[in-house]
């Protein structure tokens, strides 16, 4: 899943994202309010961390263009300690949850699970289809019981899959949801990572609406 990290406190910010890239996340970084309120409006993020505290522009302001923008990304926002009023202000401009500085890691991705979890309109974090089973926890995959391995490209697309099951997905959503701003984004390598997927997990576990895209089926 593609995350947004808006902070300015760089090394906060290499924290969360060397957390959240080893447990196989997409993640963006973005250091100023108005970067955020740009990058937010016009990239499909699955989930936004925002501090209040921004440079140029604020924290909740940013917060508030983007709902007035009528981007429904799920975001948690980041205060201090003693903000309850910033936290308060916050929920109320439309965030999602709150986290307050400092923190564990472990807290924070355990809330960005989930947040993915509640955008999906699941409760459970494990997905099961089948005999495949995937713990959005720690990104195994198992099929009949035993131990899948897959490269960390393979496990975002089944990750994206499975929390959008039951929705067609195109290529190109995927590979928005995949690959980092900056990446070299080939909607055709898509292509590739289903076949590898379908060999690990089963031919039919993967559907394709030729021309339109790929489903996990929800029956």
């Amino acid at each position: 899943m593609r995350i947004l990290i808006a902070e300015d406190e760089t090394v906060l910010c290499d924290q969360i994202k060397r957390a959240l890239t080893a447990e196989g996340q997409v993640v963006d970084v973005v250091h100023d309010g108005e970067e955020a309120v740009f990058r937010g409006s016009n990239e499909p993020y699955d989930v936004i961390i925002l501090d209040i505290g921004l440079p140029k522009k604020d924290g909740l302001s940013v917060l508030k263009e983007w709902r007035t923008f009528n981007v429904n990304t799920p975001v948690l926002i980041l205060t201090a300690r003693d903000g309850w009023t910033d936290r308060v202000d916050g929920l109320d401009a439309g965030a999602d949850d709150y986290l307050s500085k400092p923190f564990h890691m472990a807290e924070l991705s355990a809330r960005i699970r989930a947040l993915l979890r509640r955008k999906s309109g699941v409760s459970n974090p494990v997905f099961r289809k089948d005999d495949v089973e995937f713990d959005t926890r720690n990104g195994r995959v198992a099929k009949s019981g035993f131990p899948v391995e897959l490269t960390a490209q393979e496990n975002a697309v089944l990750s994206y899959l499975f929390h959008n099951a039951g929705r067609l997905v195109s290529r190109t959503e995927l590979s928005d949801h995949i690959y980092e701003y900056d990446g070299d984004r080939d909607s055709n390598t898509i292509a590739v990572f289903i076949t590898r997927l379908r060999k690990k997990l089963g031919g039919d576990f993967i559907q394709t609406v030729r021309g339109r895209g790929y489903m996990i089926d929800t029956d």
